[in-house]
Formats: structure tokens, sequence, C-alpha cells
């Protein structure tokens, strides 16, 4: 397949999958039932930014043209070892390969099997060549190049047993926001999509805010709160009452609204259910407590504009664009190196 016809199949994707045929339906539903937090509403909201940002065919020319891909490519095998912290979440690295002519040898986590061979069975039923470039393995063997996600251990293993191939081993970041008190109504419940799509799992959410001396919580708290439905799912609602019980049997300091609790905290990292804050006295202390934990943050969410950092809009930590790319590291630049 040249490029054009590579770009025909995955339009047609983004067509197929707008229709939400019976059996897109019956896949989510079996997602699903492997892995609770793939709620329908969850799996829905993944497929609906592939097919707005990532399967238009305007945007797909744009986006190859600006890496000056050519019709025809020598094709490598490049693995790719998906991780599952929401639906689909290996997508992205899948459709990096494929547009760049690559075949992709795709392990997937045990978490999400089912909607991505979806989507690569919907490719073929039109386009028949697609089956060139896809390859689902159990152990990966036999690759040019190497792409993985996975857990802070796992990295560890990845990193001694993938250093002699050309590779991306993402490891763990963060999604920060930066408040300063004068945000919205708008703003703040923005931020609780950020906070809670996905229920915490995407690396892109917030799992951290930064906020200035005498932060008034109440509005947040408030904005917060308007997301308690999320309680009703029993996995979440777990995870609450875990850090709920903790949290007063340690006799630790919290703010908790029903839905979320949030404590002070350095690390950028917090459990699921939960949110840290850290409090900066002046803009100099902030610039220096970002400097810090530069290399653990995923991008920033503020109303305003730091320097070195990714920055997003309130309510866009996981609206996924073509060129955002997971970690700032540019797949498509690191397989086009690859010819």
């Amino acid at each position: 397949m040249n490029l054009s016809k590579r770009i025909e199949a995955l339009v047609y994707l983004g067509g197929i999958l707008q229709l939400k045929e019976d059996e897109l339906i019956a896949t989510q539903q079996m997602s699903k039932s492997k892995n609770n937090w793939f709620t329908l509403e969850n799996s829905d909201r993944a497929l609906k930014n592939i097919i707005t940002n990532f399967l238009q065919n305007e945007k797909l020319e744009a986006w190859a043209e600006q890496y000056k891909i050519p019709e025809i490519s020598p094709q490598k095998n490049i693995g790719i070892i998906m991780s599952a912290g929401f639906p689909l979440a290996g997508f992205h690295d899948l459709l990096c390969t494929f547009i760049s002519g690559h075949h992709a040898k795709i392990k997937l986590s045990a978490e999400d099997k089912f909607l991505i061979p979806y989507c690569i069975k919907v490719m073929k039923s039109e386009f028949p060549e697609v089956d060139n470039y896809f390859s689902f393995v159990e152990r990966m063997t036999d690759f040019d190049a190497i792409i993985a996600n996975g857990t802070r251990d796992s990295i560890k293993v990845f990193e001694t047993y993938f250093s002699k191939f050309p590779n991306i081993i993402r490891k763990n970041k963060f999604g920060i926001a930066v408040l300063d008190g004068k945000e919205s109504k708008e703003d703040l419940a923005k931020l609780g999509e950020d906070i809670f799509h996905y229920f915490g799992l995407s690396s892109r959410n917030i799992s951290k805010i930064y906020i200035p001396r005498n932060y008034d919580f109440v509005p947040l708290m408030e904005a917060t709160h308007e997301f308690n439905n999320i309680v009703l799912t029993n996995k979440y609602k777990n995870n609450f009452d875990f850090n709920y019980t903790l949290q007063i049997i340690n006799k630790m300091d919290y703010k908790a609204n029903g839905c979320i609790m949030i404590i002070e905290d350095e690390t950028l990292q917090s459990r699921v259910a939960m949110l840290h804050y850290e409090i900066y006295p002046d803009e100099n202390h902030l610039k220096n407590l970002l400097k810090e934990k530069s290399s653990e943050i995923q991008h920033v969410i503020s109303n305003n504009t730091f320097t070195n950092f990714k920055n997003k809009n309130f309510g866009a930590a996981n609206v996924i664009e073509l060129n955002d790319y997971e970690n700032g590291i540019d797949v498509m630049d690191f397989l086009k190196k690859l010819n």
C-alpha cells in the first residue's frame, strides 16, 4: 500500500467507527467485561478523540507531509508493547507506525485485548493489504525497533532487554495544573474533566495541582463534586473508601467531597480518587518547583503559559492531536530516521 492508500484505509476506519455498529458496541462490552475501568463512556470518549482528531483525511495528509513521508518506503518491523491506562491507549503508536509504512508487531495489554484488533479488522475488511502491516504477538522477537509502555518495574526490564535496538521506552510522566485562584467556574469544571476522565488513569490526567498561599478550596471542591456519579463505579468507590480510611487512621489532613480526596504532597503521582497539591508562595518559587519536577511532567494545565513545558487549556488534558506525542517524544521522527 502506498501512503495515499493507507490514509484512505484510516479515513474509512473513522467512518465505520462513527456509525457505532452493533459489532463495535459488542466489542466495547467485551472490553468492559475484561476491564471494569473501560466503561462504555470511557471507550466512547477515546473513540471520539480518535475519530475527530486522528482519522480525518486533511489532518492525516498534513501530518504526513510535515514529515515528508514518501508514497512508498522501506518496511521495518516495529515492536509495540501497549499500555492500558485507558481504552485504545496504544492507538497513536499504531497509527504512527502504519502511516510511516512500517509493520507493527503488537503485544496487546492483557487489559485491552479487543478494541485495537477490532479497528484493524475493520480496515482489513475493505483493504485486505492492511494485513501486511499488522501482527499480534505474545512474545516480542524479530523486530528492528521497539516502542514500549509499562509499569515502573517493567520499564527497567525493557531498558535492559531492548537497549541494543532503536527504542522509545516511556517512563511515567504526569499531568499537573497550576492555579492562581482567579479561575472561573467554567475553568474549574473543565479541570474536573482533566482529573476524572478515564478515572484519572491516563498519564495525561491531572494528578497534582500547584496553588498559591491562602488558596480558597471551596470553589474547587464544589466544581469537582459535580462529578460525584463517578463513585457509582465500584472500583473507583473502593479506592476512594480505602484512601479515606487511610487518611483517618493516620490522622492526616485532607479535603474530601465524596468523590475525591485532596491532600498536600510533593509527589506528582497520586492514587486513584486522590489529588495532590503543593503551595507556592511566589512566582519564583513556583518556577523552581516546576524545574525540579520537569522530567516527570507531561504537560501543564493553566490559564498562564510556562516556558519549556507543553501548555494546555483547562479541559484539554486528554484531548490528543496527531502531533501531541506522549512524553513529548516525536514517534514519527523516530520512525522516519529508521530509514
